[in-house]
């Protein structure tokens, strides 16, 4: 007894300690990526137009409809693509359900092989694989997570997909915009705000990442400047040749 309850106290330690990061990103990472996306798009829109000596009227209008235009794509890819992934998984659980029920013993076997192979005793793998098969939805979530790597009671949904794509797409974008819709006539303060914008995404990725803040937000600073930098350079080009 004195041995187990000086253990105790060590399991719970490891439990308390032993997590993990969420290799998923959660939430985070679709809103950060979707959010540097955004501002990285329309600041080279932005500063391509800005490179080809025009009004900075022409620069916010421009702005405006690339962040317009990208949120509403980004929405309706996002919705198209989550909505074909979930029809697609939809229908290979249908499969796998018909399949349960046409041939109960033949997919119970299936399970227990899979044990098995896993390390599992035969005969403890056949009698894990009947217990579970009893019941039948039960049995298909199983047979999803193990055969399909999926888990039918969490799929992605379409509508929040669309709309926090839009709604991060969109709040990146508007970055480069801000500083004309707040009165400025040139393209530096825009620059500015958004290479901002750039680091800190970079740096809320390292969350994700594990990588360090500092090396993450001056990556994407660098990559986005140059982004940036190019587009300026093209639109000085084609403007001097129009």
């Amino acid at each position: 007894m004195s041995i187990i309850e000086a253990q105790a106290p060590l399991h719970e330690a490891h439990r308390d300690n032993h997590t993990h990061r969420d290799v998923n990103g959660g939430w985070l990472r679709p809103a950060v990526f979707g959010a540097m996306d955004g501002l990285v798009s329309n600041l080279a829109l932005m500063t391509g137009v800005a490179g080809g000596a025009v009004s900075s009227g022409t620069v916010v209008i421009t702005g405006l409809a690339g962040l317009a235009a990208g949120a509403f794509s980004m929405a309706a890819g996002e919705y198209t693509s989550v909505a074909s992934q979930r029809e697609l998984v939809q229908a290979e659980l249908d499969v796998e359900r018909r399949q349960l029920r046409k041939h109960p013993v033949d997919e119970m076997e299936e399970l227990a092989a899979l044990y098995v192979s896993r390390g599992v005793e035969p005969a403890l793998a056949r009698e894990v694989a009947m217990q579970l098969s009893k019941d039948p939805e039960q049995a298909l979530e199983i047979h999803a997570r193990e055969e399909l790597g999926i888990d039918p009671e969490d799929l992605p949904s379409p509508t929040v997909a669309a709309v926090s794509s839009f709604g991060s797409f969109a709040l990146g974008a508007l970055l480069p915009v801000l500083p004309y819709l707040l009165g400025a006539t040139a393209l530096w303060p825009a620059v500015l705000l958004a290479l901002v914008g750039l680091f800190a995404c970079g740096a809320l990725v390292a969350r994700v990442t594990a990588r360090g803040w500092l090396f993450s937000g001056m990556r994407q600073l660098v990559l986005g400047g140059a982004a940036a930098a190019v587009t300026y350079g093209l639109g000085m080009l084609f403007g001097a040749a129009l």
